[in-house]
């Protein structure tokens, strides 16, 4: 499975994600932000376990196991562009809203807004064709609670 989606990934034009690699890739976009201002803090992977579990009916193992592929993808992954464009091509916008809101949980989750990750969550938002005020909708909904 890691080696479809990291090929997919390289491929000039990524092909459509099947619904696991849909999963592992948004998993991997979370843990991307995560680890953007280079402190992958422990309360972020354990917000990104809790948002897979939730999300996709996981088991606490599960979703760490999850987590553990993802951070593989996510470090040999290509640049943010292709690793959004693979998800806003395979998730419908209203699910990307989710996503966007799940990530500012997880740059929130260790009481620290580094500029990195806000400059990365413009931008992954931009990317996944999630509207400035939807985006900001998402994290004051995050902000929240």
């Amino acid at each position: 499975m890691l080696g479809n989606l990291l090929k997919s990934l390289l491929e000039p034009e990524p092909q459509q994600l099947g619904p696991q690699d849909a999963r592992l890739a948004l998993t991997a976009l979370l843990v991307r932000i995560a680890r953007s201002d280079n402190d992958y803090a422990p309360q972020e992977m354990a917000r990104i376990d809790k948002i897979t579990a939730q999300r996709y009916g996981l088991s606490a193992f599960e979703a760490a196991a999850l987590r553990s592929k993802a951070e593989a993808i996510e470090a040999e992954a290509p640049d943010t562009v292709r690793f959004t464009r693979a998800i806003k091509d395979a998730v419908p916008y209203e699910d990307r809203k989710q996503v966007v809101l799940a990530a500012w949980t997880v740059v929130l989750a260790d009481g620290n807004r580094a500029q990195e990750e806000d400059a990365l969550m413009r931008m992954v938002a931009s990317l996944l064709g999630v509207s400035d005020v939807d985006s900001a909708m998402m994290r004051k909904s995050a902000e929240a609670g």
